[in-house]
């Protein structure tokens, strides 16, 4: 005969005690004399989440009268001359390209980059190469029969020609807006057959900012006028309206692209841009 199994043990049950009994009913008491136990309960479970009363006061939504950001206008490099410039430059830009420069026809030098940083107007990376970052103002001036005004070339201070084929673009100023660019754009490079100052242009309705049409991007390539060196441009670009320019090709001139500058004798020795040619081309070819 085989052995029996052996028995599991008896679990023997704890009595509940009077006090267990007493704090049990008191818990159910204040769960269910909540007006929400629900709530309650996810109130205690739930970490806290808060939310603006108003998110949409912190929605930035970009508008035309908007500065440039500060990031992008403040250079990181401060060089005290277009010497010490061209020697941070040498050993992190490829020796061929950076020859190049202001000596390959249309191309600019040293001395032009040293005045966009000193003038704000470029940040230049700590990079191998380092990129150059600029904010252009690109104006697409609409015409008759919707055709659009481009700068077909340039005369340069050097004799050389530079072609462009692409709308009125200029370099934004630190911390200017997009309409106070538009209308020195205009005033900088149509000027000569325009007539008129900066405020006359803009108070006389000579210029106007279509509707709706600002837009903006950010291209990154080569630069042409500084050979090897890589550069991310952001482009703000807007349709303008601008009276009393001539229905054919014609030419507009500069008297001088660096008139402001403070540092005089730099400017002398920068390439600079003598005279625009400008065309009216079909919207669909740009």
């Amino acid at each position: 005969m085989s052995p029996q199994p052996p028995q599991p043990p008896h679990l023997h049950k704890k009595p509940t005690s009077f006090p267990d009994v007493i704090f049990t009913a008191f818990s159910l008491f204040v769960i269910f004399s909540s007006s929400n136990p629900t709530t309650s309960l996810l109130r205690k479970f739930t970490p806290l989440v808060s939310f603006p009363l108003n998110p949409r006061r912190f929605l930035r939504i970009p508008t035309m009268s908007n500065p440039s950001p500060s990031n992008l206008r403040n250079p990181i490099h401060h060089f005290p001359n277009p010497q010490s410039l061209s020697d941070w430059l040498k050993p992190r830009m490829p020796s061929d390209s950076f020859a190049a420069w202001g000596v390959k026809p249309g191309t600019k030098n040293v001395s032009n980059l040293w005045l966009e940083l000193s003038e704000g107007e470029t940040l230049l990376a700590d990079s191998t190469p380092p990129v150059r970052t600029v904010e252009v103002m690109v104006v697409k001036v609409i015409g008759k029969d919707n055709k659009v005004l481009v700068e077909s070339h340039q005369e340069l201070s050097d004799g050389a020609v530079r072609h462009r084929c692409r709308p009125l673009s200029e370099k934004m100023k630190p911390g200017e807006t997009v309409e106070d660019a538009v209308f020195r754009a205009v005033k900088e490079e149509l000027g000569s057959v325009l007539g008129g100052s900066f405020g006359e242009l803009r108070e006389n309705g000579i210029v106007k900012i279509l509707p709706n049409s600002y837009s903006k991007k950010v291209e990154e390539r080569v630069s042409a006028s500084y050979p090897g060196l890589p550069a991310c441009y952001v482009l703000h670009t807007v349709e303008a309206a601008v009276d009393g320019l001539p229905e054919e090709e014609f030419c507009t001139e500069e008297t001088d692209e660096y008139g402001d500058s403070s540092e005089r004798m730099v400017a002398d020795g920068a390439v600079s841009c003598k005279k625009h040619y400008w065309k009216w081309v079909d919207a669909d070819s740009l």
